[in-house]
């Protein structure tokens, strides 16, 4: 699991922030703030607040007290969204179940649920809209390549399937990093 002082200088760099300016803005010694990025020391009390709102976020996206670490969850999660084969709106409707469920209780879960449902939103509305034009047009009698249409159907149909097992595997193996593109964030 990823101490504090890496999440802290991660976060920071994340958000192009210099050691000096984070902690001039935490009100606390430069020297201070370097021995806790090298894991040296743990910020406690008005250190951690102060360093949380300099980075603008919440105590908890730091500390996991009393978080435990389920990778296997995490992959279900993952896999949650092929669901969308059998149920309508299942990519969605499932890992929010997931998410909701266990959030607060696994580490990782809380962010990993909003980048997938985050993407999956963006795409069930994508690949409706595209539905939505193809009967447009048809109903319409305007000319199309149906050939074309359809292709393209089937290959993000294709990608929101095979992509969860991609992200699966990497998760398995450890590494749980943010896999699905989000271009929105409707849940941050």
């Amino acid at each position: 699991m990823e101490t504090i002082g890496k999440r802290i200088a991660e976060i920071r760099k994340q958000k192009g922030l210099t050691q000096e300016e984070v902690a001039e803005s935490a009100k606390i010694n430069l020297r201070t703030l370097q021995r806790i990025e090298k894991d040296e020391t743990e910020p406690r009390g008005n250190s951690l607040k102060g360093i949380c709102e300099a980075l603008e976020i919440n105590i908890e996206d730091l500390v996991d007290y009393g978080k435990t670490e389920d990778r296997t969850y995490l992959v279900y999660m993952h896999l949650s969204v092929m669901s969308s084969v059998f149920i309508p709106l299942g990519n969605i409707i499932l890992p929010l179940i997931l998410w909701l469920n266990k959030k607060d209780r696994i580490v990782s879960v809380s962010g990993q649920g909003k980048n997938i449902l985050n993407f999956q939103i963006v795409w069930t509305v994508c690949f409706y809209l595209l539905i939505f034009i193809f009967v447009f047009f048809k109903i319409m009698h305007l000319p199309f390549n149906v050939f074309l249409f359809v292709g393209l159907m089937v290959a993000i149909g294709i990608f929101n399937f095979l992509y969860p097992v991609y992200a699966a595997i990497r998760v398995s193996k450890g590494e749980v990093k943010n896999f699905w593109p989000a271009p929105i964030k409707f849940m941050k």
